[in-house]
């Protein structure tokens, strides 16, 4: 049986044990991503450039968070201790930056409204990774998991309900790649990580990426890659046709994933592995700075190239900024919400009565069933982002 790549754990490690570059480096450039495309977004039509910078990089941005997901994410019974923790790091801290958006919009004008089914703007991935780590212990032990949440992930874009409501349509769509970065974790792909050969296909694949973006951003609908709505007749096979679109996608979304992993160095990095660590707390805050600047129509102002350079260099810098150590540190209260004695009742004592025959508890199970080495020593964004 092959060694599972390495990943990251829910416990603190000690002094001296540092993280796994491999898994910062790309967290932090995949956030550094999506913070770009969120702060061009409001201007991508009136530039070509734009467009095909969205398009060039789909794969690099939720399709990676998504997959990293899957690898920092546990497969075992939700123990008392596991519950507690998704709560804690994903559930309270969507109800926390869901308010401040709703705080932000109604004081830049807006009417004051509460996001409680439909998370506002970024906030539908924590929706959706709780649904996820709900859903993976139960995927795992289908004989053909990756082949039945494929299908799913296809068929469900035939269902009007499926939409925005609870994330609904995005965690059913993307679940084969959370899935399958689950099993990156367990070893697969593990020689084509490590094989030379690899490499320059990696990189042919990150290259023909550009290609794709810049020969046929026009003809790439948003639809095809949102994963939002069900589907619409805006592909060349019309609706009956439309499953084969989204299996091309994902397909290229999983193999671009791996192309990038392949690449990315699995060394510590300077500066980026530091702020890799910090994937999390910039995926919530980014939104928060970038909302005051479009609505007041500062983002709209950029149109030369100049301009646009320096648009991309503030969003570059406003992710960097947000991923630095004291920032963490600073809103790790929101990032983290200390609510435990507030919400949570002390785990039970073990009963000395009970013998050694009795059925062993869920966190027992847990931690048999996947032991996991200490490699975090940083708590302001442990196990946050990836449950």
């Amino acid at each position: 049986m092959k060694n599972p790549l390495p990943r990251p754990t829910d416990r603190p490690a000690p002094a001296g044990v540092d993280r796994d570059p491999w898994w910062d480096n790309t967290r932090f450039l995949s956030a550094t991503l999506i913070v770009v495309l969120h702060t061009i977004g409001s201007i991508m039509s009136r530039h070509e450039s734009l467009a095909v910078f969205h398009v060039a990089t789909w794969a690099f941005r939720v399709p990676v968070f998504v997959v990293l997901a899957g690898v920092f994410s546990s497969a075992a019974p939700l123990g008392p201790r596991q519950t507690r923790n998704l709560l804690r790091s994903i559930a309270l801290p969507a109800l926390v930056f869901s308010l401040l958006f709703s705080l932000e919009q109604h004081a830049l004008g807006g009417p004051f409204k509460l996001y409680v089914a439909q998370l506002p703007w970024t906030l539908w991935f924590l929706m959706s990774l709780f649904f996820w780590r709900l859903l993976l212990p139960l995927v795992v032990q289908l004989r053909h998991p990756l082949l039945v949440t494929t299908v799913v992930a296809l068929a469900v874009g035939y269902v009007d309900e499926f939409g925005l409501t609870f994330s609904a349509s995005r965690t059913l769509v993307y679940l084969p790649l959370f899935y399958f970065g689950w099993r990156l974790r367990q070893g697969l792909l593990r020689d084509w990580f490590e094989a030379r050969w690899s490499l320059p296909v990696a990189v042919a694949g990150l290259l023909g990426s550009g290609v794709v973006g810049l020969l046929w951003h026009a003809q790439i609908k948003g639809t095809w890659l949102s994963m939002r709505h069900a589907y619409v007749a805006d592909t060349p096979l019309g609706m009956e046709g439309a499953w084969l679109v989204r299996l091309l996608v994902l397909g290229a979304a999983a193999g671009l994933v791996v192309c990038l992993l392949r690449v990315m160095p699995k060394r510590r990095v300077p500066l980026i592995s530091v702020l890799g660590s910090g994937g999390f707390t910039v995926y919530l805050l980014h939104p928060l700075v970038i909302l005051p600047l479009r609505e007041k129509g500062l983002i709209e102002r950029a149109d030369t190239r100049l301009e646009l350079a320096a648009l991309l260099v503030f969003a570059v810098t406003l992710a960097a900024a947000l991923a630095s150590p004291p920032v963490r540190r600073l809103v790790q209260p929101l990032t983290r919400p200390p609510v435990d004695r507030l919400l949570f009742t002390r785990p039970p004592a073990a009963d000395p009565a009970v013998g050694p025959s009795a059925q062993p508890s869920s966190d027992t199970l847990s931690k048999r069933l996947e032991k996991r080495p200490a490699s975090h020593h940083d708590d302001s964004d442990r196990e946050l982002t990836y449950g």
